[in-house]
Protein backbone atom coordinates (compact mmCIF):
# COMPACT_ATOMS: atom_id res chain seq x y z
CA UNK A 1 0.00 0.00 0.00
CA UNK A 2 2.58 2.52 0.89
CA UNK A 3 4.92 1.62 -2.11
CA UNK A 4 2.12 2.43 -4.10
CA UNK A 5 1.89 6.40 -2.74
CA UNK A 6 3.03 8.98 -4.69
CA UNK A 7 5.41 9.93 -2.12
CA UNK A 8 7.03 6.78 -1.84
CA UNK A 9 7.22 6.53 -5.73
CA UNK A 10 9.02 9.99 -5.61
CA UNK A 11 11.55 9.19 -2.41
CA UNK A 12 12.51 5.86 -4.70
CA UNK A 13 12.80 8.04 -8.13
CA UNK A 14 15.13 10.94 -6.07
CA UNK A 15 17.08 8.23 -4.57
CA UNK A 16 17.72 6.17 -7.77
CA UNK A 17 18.46 9.54 -9.66
CA UNK A 18 20.93 10.04 -6.55
CA UNK A 19 22.31 6.66 -6.64
CA UNK A 20 23.06 7.27 -10.37
CA UNK A 21 24.34 10.39 -9.99
CA UNK A 22 27.07 9.68 -8.24
CA UNK A 23 28.26 6.22 -9.81
CA UNK A 24 28.36 8.70 -13.43
CA UNK A 25 30.34 11.22 -10.99
CA UNK A 26 32.73 8.66 -10.06
CA UNK A 27 33.37 7.17 -13.17
CA UNK A 28 33.69 10.82 -14.93
CA UNK A 29 36.42 11.70 -11.88
CA UNK A 30 38.48 8.36 -12.76
CA UNK A 31 38.14 9.46 -16.45
CA UNK A 32 39.07 12.73 -16.96
CA UNK A 33 39.87 13.65 -13.25
CA UNK A 34 38.24 15.87 -10.64
CA UNK A 35 34.90 17.22 -12.75
CA UNK A 36 34.10 21.54 -12.79
CA UNK A 37 31.93 22.37 -10.09
CA UNK A 38 29.43 23.86 -12.80
CA UNK A 39 29.24 20.86 -14.92
CA UNK A 40 28.44 18.35 -12.03
CA UNK A 41 25.77 21.52 -11.23
CA UNK A 42 23.93 20.21 -14.84
CA UNK A 43 24.37 16.67 -14.34
CA UNK A 44 22.32 17.11 -11.21
CA UNK A 45 19.61 18.29 -13.37
CA UNK A 46 19.54 14.92 -15.57
CA UNK A 47 16.62 12.19 -15.12
CA UNK A 48 18.06 8.47 -14.00
CA UNK A 49 17.54 7.62 -17.64
CA UNK A 50 19.06 10.53 -19.00
CA UNK A 51 22.25 9.60 -16.14
CA UNK A 52 22.09 6.26 -17.70
CA UNK A 53 22.58 7.06 -21.33
CA UNK A 54 25.31 9.23 -20.34
CA UNK A 55 26.96 6.69 -18.80
CA UNK A 56 27.10 4.80 -22.11
CA UNK A 57 27.94 7.64 -23.95
CA UNK A 58 31.06 8.87 -21.84
CA UNK A 59 32.99 5.80 -22.82
CA UNK A 60 33.47 7.24 -26.22
CA UNK A 61 34.27 10.85 -25.27
CA UNK A 62 38.17 11.51 -25.67
CA UNK A 63 38.24 14.71 -23.09
CA UNK A 64 35.45 16.73 -20.97
CA UNK A 65 34.80 18.96 -23.69
CA UNK A 66 33.08 15.96 -25.52
CA UNK A 67 30.83 15.88 -22.40
CA UNK A 68 30.34 19.25 -22.25
CA UNK A 69 28.88 18.78 -25.91
CA UNK A 70 26.58 16.20 -24.89
CA UNK A 71 25.16 18.34 -22.24
CA UNK A 72 24.52 20.85 -24.62
CA UNK A 73 22.41 18.49 -27.09
CA UNK A 74 20.72 16.60 -24.23
CA UNK A 75 19.52 18.96 -21.94
CA UNK A 76 16.54 21.15 -22.33
CA UNK A 77 16.93 24.62 -22.57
Amino acid sequence: MMQESVIYQDILLKGEQKEALRFLQRQLNRRFGEIDASIIERLRVLSTEQLEVLGEEFLDFADVSDLVAWLEQNIDK
